[in-house]
């Protein structure tokens, strides 16, 4: 009998009025990040829209990724001694134990799926089942066996020939329509990435498309609601969230990032990945400088003796480098966002997170790629992160823990599935958790 992945573990709606605690964890091919928040529930006008808890960091810990590689678990042994890295780091500055997380997923194919389904509703008002059947039709549309469902989220409903209710309830018509939008990855890279986390005797309590939680983040309730791209370029991946009507509407993940570019440099400067790195933070730029052919930077090539004197070459040749590959990605972005039929929805706005948009200049060559308005997104309304934490490249981890608040949105089928590797997260584990969580 064939075995399904269809859906990864579901996050239960938080306590409206009670202080929670989360532990999330991002997995990236440059860095594991485990962050500890406390989710306390406060009046909502002081808040960003869409939230309803403020978010205090408790502790954070981040460790460099090893066995990882476009965000998919390559070697399990390597992969899981960065996790516990990070989260013994986070432990030991929150004083707390983890014994759960919501992790995010960054490869194994990212993408976005539509739906459209009708249930009859014959002259009567539309009522809590009607509203369940439609739901349920659309949720049945999506499962496949080969990819799991990460999110399912209902953008809006319909009646007759009236399109964009958000709540039907009470309404007349002859027959009640959905439009949702899936979220799915490939099955068997999620289930090596929640496997590693158990094999840490860590359960995991849901999966987040990595680019959507850095949306979260880092996007006020204007951009969402009128239209913004969120591009977030990691080392291995480089992955984008359509955001409009305050909605995710659209994901797209293509396999380029950061780490490209630094091995282009060790190819052609001839020298080790860990000098290509350090090259491309202190000098790397998407655009050529009036002095950039005098200024000369000192490399060791592969092979040679570090106390021997370096070579030097101008940094315009390390710009010469850079460049290409960075248009090559942003290209590439431009085109599949075309393709998908959601150029006009991402709107004018493109926010950029990920620790590869931080290259010098980077944003301007985005904004001349794209036709759009660029700018660098950091996370917002979250209590401390610490200095380091406040950039881009912790965007992602940030919104992880922003999402249970949004998780409510979502809505998914019971099916039986398989992505749980070990019989530590079970019925009675399930309920245990649920209980501690509730009450």
């Amino acid at each position: 009998m064939k075995q399904s992945f269809a859906v990864t573990p579901r996050l239960r709606p938080m306590p409206p009025r009670r202080a929670i605690d989360f532990s999330v964890l991002d997995v990236g091919t440059g860095k594991t990040v485990c962050l500890i928040g406390r989710l306390r529930p406060t009046d909502a006008d002081s808040l960003l829209p869409g939230r309803s808890h403020r978010i205090e960091v408790l502790g954070i810990g981040h460790h460099r990724s090893r066995g990882i590689k476009a965000g998919a678990v390559v070697n399990m042994e390597e992969a899981e001694q960065s996790i516990r890295h990070a989260v013994d780091a986070a432990e030991r500055m929150s004083d707390c134990r983890v014994e759960s997380l919501i992790v995010s997923v960054s490869g194994a194919r990212l993408a976005s799926e539509h739906y459209n389904a009708t249930v009859p509703v014959p002259g009567r008002p539309v009522g809590d089942n009607d509203i369940q059947n439609v739901l349920r039709a659309g949720s049945n549309h999506a499962i496949r066996s080969d990819r799991s469902i990460l999110h399912s989220m209902p953008l809006g409903f319909g009646l007759d020939a009236t399109t964009g209710i958000r709540d039907p309830r009470g309404m007349v018509g002859e027959e009640l329509g959905l439009d949702m939008h899936v979220v799915s990855a490939d099955a068997a890279p999620v289930r090596n990435l929640i496997l590693c986390v158990e094999r840490c005797h860590l359960a995991v309590k849901t999966v987040v498309a990595s680019p959507y939680a850095a949306g979260l983040a880092a996007l006020d309730n204007d951009e969402a609601e009128i239209g913004a791209t969120v591009v977030d370029m990691g080392a291995g991946t480089t992955t984008v969230a359509v955001f409009s009507g305050g909605k995710f509407v659209h994901t797209d993940a293509i396999a380029l990032g950061g780490h490209h570019v630094t091995l282009d440099i060790a190819r052609g400067l001839s020298i080790r990945v860990e000098d290509a790195e350090r090259l491309k933070t202190l000098y790397g730029s998407v655009f050529s400088g009036r002095s950039d052919n005098l200024e000369m930077i000192g490399i060791v090539p592969v092979g040679g003796e570090a106390q021997l004197a370096p070579h030097h070459v101008p940094k315009s040749q390390l710009v010469a480098i850079v460049k290409p590959r960075v248009e090559e990605t942003l290209e590439l972005i431009r085109d599949r966002l075309h393709a998908s039929g959601y150029a006009r929805d991402a709107g004018k706005r493109v926010v950029l997170t990920g620790g590869a948009c931080q290259l010098n200049g980077l944003a301007d060559l985005a904004g001349k790629i794209l036709g759009r308005n660029v700018r660098i997104g950091r996370p917002l309304g979250i209590r401390g992160l610490p200095d380091q934490a406040r950039g881009p490249s912790f965007a992602a981890a940030a919104g992880l823990l922003v999402y249970p608040q949004r998780a409510a949105e979502e809505h998914f089928e019971t099916v039986r599935t398989n992505l749980r590797a070990t019989g530590t997260n079970g019925y009675f584990s399930r309920m245990g958790q649920w209980l501690k969580e509730s009450f």
